[in-house]
């Protein structure tokens, strides 16, 4: 669930090239699955359940306008969890972002909806995405862009190999709160 209470500022991840990718493995009832036409409503939902958007109509009309514009792409790097009786309850993608003229593969949307969190399922998720974009890519640096109000999920992101980075221009991001989410970061106990 996203700290609301402290300061919105942007945060970029880096994970280097050839850092090894932890396995984290899901708890028993979970399971793994990949997009298809339809489950962009799961997709909202489950956004919309962390608080990432105000409602689902919004969730929706971003999946279409950033997910949808090559079909075949949402269908290879999105990737879900479901419960046993076959609910989405957590998702993430293998996707990319442009910085200028470069295109960076990037971890994008992670979500567990918040009655499923502290299960191990953000972890064994960002893992899976982590080995999935090395498939699709190669052994190449990634990138994450999360928030201050997600710093209990920047130190799931640290566990995996990411760190915070002040580089500029990454992920369509300009990174100018840099200086500023490193110290938020520190009071609340992520950096030490």
């Amino acid at each position: 669930m996203l700290d609301k209470s402290i300061e919105y500022m942007h945060v970029i991840m880096h994970r280097k090239a050839g850092t090894p990718i932890h396995e984290f493995y899901l708890p028993e009832g979970f399971s793994f699955t990949q997009y298809k036409s339809g489950d962009e409503k799961s997709w909202a939902k489950i956004e919309t359940s962390v608080l990432e958007f105000d409602d689902e109509l919004d969730a929706l009309l971003y999946f279409q306008e950033e997910y949808l514009k090559i079909p075949s792409e949402a269908e290879r790097r999105c990737l879900f969890i479901e419960n046993d009786k076959g609910e989405k309850i957590a998702t993430a993608s293998a996707w990319y972002g442009y910085s200028g003229i470069r295109r960076d593969p990037c971890v994008h949307w992670v979500a567990v909806k918040p009655d499923y969190q502290g299960l191990g399922l953000g972890k064994a998720l960002v893992s899976k995405v982590m080995r999935h974009m090395k498939d699709i890519e190669g052994d190449k640096d990634f990138y994450l862009h999360t928030q201050t109000w997600s710093h209990v999920a920047v130190r799931i992101y640290m566990k995996l190999g990411f760190y915070i980075t002040g580089e500029k221009n990454l992920i369509g991001n300009e990174n100018n709160d840099y200086p500023q989410n490193i110290e938020l970061l520190k009071s609340k106990g992520v950096i030490i």
